[in-house]
């Protein structure tokens, strides 16, 4: 007899250990397709970053741009493509939605090395990172907790550099428009989630897979900002 296959929006409130399935609707054609187009251009767009990047801090913000981007999108694809087993299901689920965070952590990584003075880059980059860290302890160990209590701490982290857009739009104003034109994405992605709204085709195109077009949407943009600001750091960034 075939396994039941989880629902992706119940299977988040069972324990790990739990182990039962609950029956639910095939997923739409495109589920997890995007992001596992994208990981290829993910990949060789990394490497340019390191490549390209003007200094070793460069290069080591390029090297942690390219880890978290590889991570979200190889582990989405991976986990959206597949019909998994309920234990592993669950516990690929939880790395997806923790991967998150370390996107956003990995996309703010080199405009803070690069972009703005140092102690100023400093408080930053040391603020993001210690939410990334709370958030991922969030999502591992509340992991029942309803999508309008985290879907605004995604969005929330993603406006963090509004903080400092002086100076960004100072260092490099094109940079700041692709910045601010990711989070837009992003932040549009996350009310299509959190609402599972606009759900054009269940059988093929939803809201799901809107939200990972616009994923992959935010995440060209910001790739594009960091190559502008990897390959001209702010004199005193991290870069010196």
């Amino acid at each position: 007899m075939d396994q039941p296959k989880i629902d992706d929006t119940q299977s988040i409130f069972l324990p790990v250990s739990s182990g039962f399935p609950v029956i639910t609707e095939e997923k739409p054609t495109m589920r997890g397709w995007l992001h596992a187009g994208i990981l290829p251009i993910v990949i060789a767009g990394g490497v340019l970053l390191i490549v390209l990047g003007q200094g070793s801090a460069a290069k080591v913000a390029g090297s942690i741009f390219l880890a978290s981007s590889f991570l979200l999108f190889g582990n989405s694809a991976l986990y959206h493509r597949f019909n998994w087993k309920p234990k592993t299901k669950l516990v690929l689920k939880r790395i997806d939605h923790a991967n998150i965070f370390l996107l956003i952590a990995g996309s703010y990584t080199p405009i803070t090395m690069l972009a703005l003075p140092f102690e100023k880059g400093l408080i930053l980059l040391i603020a993001i990172w210690s939410m990334t860290l709370i958030g991922i302890s969030f999502r591992i160990f509340w992991i029942t907790a309803p999508r309008w209590l985290y879907v605004p701490i995604y969005v929330g982290m993603g406006w963090g550099a509004l903080v400092y857009i002086q100076d960004f739009m100072a260092a490099n104003l094109p940079m700041m428009v692709l910045i601010l034109s990711g989070g837009l994405a992003y932040t549009i992605g996350a009310l299509v989630y959190g609402f599972k709204w606009p759900n054009p085709s269940k059988k093929h195109f939803g809201f799901h897979e809107i939200f990972h077009a616009l994923t992959v949407a935010a995440f060209l943009s910001h790739w594009t900002a960091a190559l502008l600001i990897g390959l001209a750091p702010l004199p005193g960034s991290f870069a010196g």
